[in-house]
C-alpha cells in the first residue's frame, strides 16, 4: 500500500522516534522545495530557492500537525480540514504571484507554487516516492523551453 501511518502512538511508539520522523519529513520538503526553486531561481523568478523551501516545509509540517492531532483526537479530529486550509491558502499566495500589465503573466509561478505546496503536503504525509516524482516532473516539465512568439 502507497499510504504509511504517520503516528502510531498507541502502538507504543517511542516520542523520540516521532521527533526523528518529523524531522526527516522536514528535511526531505526542504530539500525537494530547493532543488525546485533553485531551478526558478536561475531563471530569474518571482519564488525563487527560499520561497520555494518555506512553502514545501510549510506545506509538510502543517499535514504532519494535521495527522497528528487526528492521532492524539481520534476519530473526533478531521484531517481533511487543515489539508484544505493549505490549499486554499497557497491558492491566495500564487494568485498574489500572477502580474496584470499590458499581458498576464506569472501563471507558471502561480501553478509552480500550488504544486510546490502539494509536494509538501506529500511528503508530509510520508509518500516520499510521489512527492519525489512530482519534483522530477516539475523539473522536467521547467526544462521545456517555449518560444515565446508563437501563441498555441
Amino acid at each position: 500500500m502507497f499510504i504509511k501511518p504517520f503516528f502510531h502512538i498507541s502502538a507504543g511508539v517511542c516520542p523520540l522516534v516521532l521527533e526523528w520522523l518529523f524531522i526527516e519529513r522536514l528535511v526531505i520538503s526542504a530539500v525537494l522545495g530547493g532543488l525546485i526553486g533553485v531551478e526558478r531561481e536561475m531563471h530569474s523568478k518571482p519564488a525563487g530557492l527560499r520561497t520555494h523551501i518555506l512553502i514545501c516545509m510549510g506545506a509538510a509540517m502543517f499535514t504532519m500537525i494535521s495527522l497528528s492531532v487526528a492521532e492524539n483526537l481520534g476519530s473526533s479530529a478531521d484531517v481533511s480540514r487543515i489539508a484544505a486550509g493549505v490549499v486554499t491558502g497557497i491558492g491566495f499566495l500564487a494568485a498574489g504571484s500572477i502580474f496584470r500589465e499590458e499581458r498576464i503573466h506569472g501563471l507558471t509561478t502561480a501553478a509552480d507554487i500550488w504544486v510546490i505546496a502539494a509536494v509538501g503536503m506529500a511528503v508530509g504525509f510520508g509518500w516520499y516516492i510521489q512527492s519525489i516524482l512530482a519534483s522530477i516532473l516539475m523539473f522536467a516539465i521547467f526544462s521545456i523551453k517555449s518560444d515565446k512568439n508563437k501563441w498555441y
